[in-house]
């Protein structure tokens, strides 16, 4: 804790003694993001688990200079009381009790140097990495720890209308941190992503992940090859009809010791205005020989149920069909809906059903307030009825 501190406190006095520098030396501007959260599980066949967290991201930043620019941040997670929740198995107090992904610690974040000629971006260290709606390629943005990952990206945009990125995965800096066993994995793994937004109706993206990864972790690596169109076409007034289709397919692949073949479809469609949104959708992860569609890097929480029953899909496969509605409430507020019907994709029984719901609001332009809740019902004798249930205030500069 000593060196944390130590660190956390060079940060703070590097950022506040780039205010006085010459105008003729390299600014630096420095950013602040303290996150506090309340999370409660309940869940069959375990005990009640209760985590009070402060999560606090201190980030000192090197503006643009002959086109280069820089960026270091790290982050520190602290619990109220630890033992009131399984930090994924690390704390023997928490035996027995639910598990909340959100282990206390302190970590180096990013730590990346980028080098931009016109529209072509070359970025090496640790960084942060979403592409299109973080379904396979994620921050898991939600933990307290985000995943972040040490790779060298090359981006470039100066075709019109469109966006090619390459990035080589050299370690996986997962959420659950440096001291547990799957806290990061080795990497040799490559991305290519592909996007051209020069049709009127929408974005069409093409892709193709190579993930490799070593040790425990090998059964995680994978090729998937895929293509999404999203976008947006009015209706009448400020009505727009939404939607998205996706398609993938996906078989083991370097280090792998699975031998298996799934495909991966998406589909949705609704409606947007001003007060608000809803949309329906249909997600499948097929299972092959065995074995479910494979995940590893998406920012899971954001897909089939925030209860989070489905970060690994079944072998069986896994069906969501899903109903969402947004809506922008008064003095404000901004209230999110989901209902999920799960069923496998192959035989088996369903499941369960799920309802998430979460309320939120801004309070200036520095903080953020939200309620979340998640209610998974099982209706098969595999899964366990889950209920949780989260206070947060987020500030952020």
């Amino acid at each position: 804790m000593k060196k944390s501190c130590c660190f956390f406190a060079g940060l703070a006095w590097l950022a506040s003694a780039s205010a006085d520098t010459p105008s003729t030396a390299l600014p630096f501007t420095y950013s602040l993001n303290v996150r506090v959260r309340y999370e409660d599980v309940n869940q069959a066949g375990l005990t009640e688990a209760e985590s009070f967290t402060v999560r606090t991201r201190l980030g000192l930043s090197a503006a643009p200079w002959h086109g280069w620019s820089a960026l270091l941040e790290a982050e520190n997670i602290a619990p109220i009381d630890g033992d009131r929740y399984s930090q994924a198995g690390l704390n023997p107090g928490g035996a027995g009790r639910a598990v909340v992904a959100d282990p206390e610690g302190t970590e180096l974040n990013q730590a990346w140097l980028a080098f931009a000629n016109g529209q072509t971006v070359l970025t090496g260290g640790r960084q942060r990495l979403v592409f299109d709606n973080a379904r396979f390629i994620g921050d898991s943005g939600w933990r307290q720890n985000m995943q972040t990952l040490d790779a060298i990206t090359l981006q470039d945009q100066t075709l019109p209308q469109t966006t090619l990125t390459y990035s080589w995965l050299g370690r996986i800096n997962r959420v659950f941190g440096d001291r547990h066993p799957q806290g990061y994995w080795q990497s040799n793994s490559h991305l290519l992503n592909a996007s051209y937004a020069g049709f009127s109706p929408g974005t069409l993206t093409g892709y193709a992940y190579w993930l490799d990864f070593g040790g425990s972790a090998a059964a995680q690596s994978c090729a998937t090859y895929g293509v999404s169109f999203t976008g947006a076409t009015p209706l009448s007034g400020a009505l727009k009809l939404t939607y998205r289709a996706e398609i993938a397919t996906q078989s083991d692949s370097g280090d792998s010791p699975l031998h298996y073949h799934a495909n991966y479809s998406a589909l949705e469609i609704g409606a947007a205005a001003k007060a608000g949104a809803f949309t329906v959708g249909h997600e499948a992860l097929g299972g092959g020989d065995g074995v479910g569609f494979k995940t590893p890097l998406a920012t899971l929480h954001a897909f089939n149920g925030w209860a989070d029953l489905f970060l690994t899909t079944p072998a069986t496969g896994l069906r969501d069909t899903y109903a969402k509605a947004a809506m922008n409430l008064t003095s404000g507020y901004n209230l999110l809906a989901y209902y999920h019907w799960f069923a496998t994709d192959r035989s088996g029984p369903d499941p369960g059903r799920e309802f998430d719901a979460q309320v939120s609001r801004k309070f200036g332009t520095h903080v953020t307030a939200l309620f979340k809740y998640a209610d998974f019902q099982s209706t098969a004798a595999a899964y366990p009825k889950v209920r949780k249930f989260w206070a947060q205030v987020e500030f952020s500069y």
